[in-house]
């Protein structure tokens, strides 16, 4: 049977059992735990100063009240993350490219920081829904803009998270095949095609630690309208 470029995308059976939920609890039994020992290794040390980082990138548009969040946000950081490099190594299978989980992690957080908001300042939070100074006769359109732009977050942090990881898969494949079918008829062309498929991998490597970036950001500038 030919197999499809799409066919990566699916999740992988073992024995009838999809593997999907173990692909994802497995980037976390990477992670050194902390101990009780005064002095740990240089494993543990660089991974609380990245933990630090993360967490003070973080924290920093958002006030006091928004610190309870650090340990939510800092290890949906970090599982993207994890998951997201590791997904582009060969015979892997990334579960960040599946809408349906970042669906999952994204309209649940994105639902919590709108009930925070509805709970504490109700006034300020449905004051979003429509801009100072709005002319009489254009305050339904806008908020009927505003209302579909504040329903639609939780769409756009998931298709953005699925859409460039998909997309970079896709363009590794492509040019490897390229890369693999080219060797023996034109080997100066697969060359060239083998240094563009380095720089690509570069890329995506990048575009794997700042979809997850972006993605935690946004949730935390959402729970920042909403304190």
């Amino acid at each position: 049977m030919n197999l499809s470029f799409f066919d990566q995308f699916s999740s992988p059976y073992l024995m009838g059992i999809p593997l999907a939920l173990l692909s994802i609890l497995f980037p976390t039994m990477l992670l050194p735990f902390p101990n009780t020992r005064w002095i740990n290794n240089r494993l543990i040390t660089l991974q609380s100063w990245l933990i630090h980082l993360i967490t003070k990138q973080l924290m920093m548009p958002l006030n006091k009240k928004g610190h309870k969040w650090a340990l939510i946000l800092t290890s949906l950081m970090i599982l993207l993350l994890t998951i997201n490099l590791l997904g582009l190594l060969p015979y892997t299978f990334t579960p960040t490219t599946q809408l349906s989980m970042n669906m999952a992690l994204a309209f649940p957080l994105w639902f919590a920081t709108l009930l925070t908001g509805l709970r504490n300042q109700p006034t300020i939070s449905l004051g979003h829904l429509l801009p100072e100074g709005t002319p009489t006769p254009l305050i339904p359109a806008l908020i009927m803009i505003e209302t579909t732009s504040l329903l639609i977050r939780p769409l756009a942090l998931g298709v953005r998270l699925t859409a460039n990881l998909t997309a970079g898969h896709l363009l590794i494949q492509l040019i490897s095949t390229a890369t693999a079918t080219l060797l023996p008829i034109m080997p100066t062309v697969s060359a060239l095609t083998t240094l563009v498929l380095l720089l690509l991998t570069i890329l995506e490597v990048a575009v794997a630690m700042i979809q997850a970036y972006v993605f935690v950001l946004l949730l935390s500038l959402y729970l920042q309208e909403n304190i």
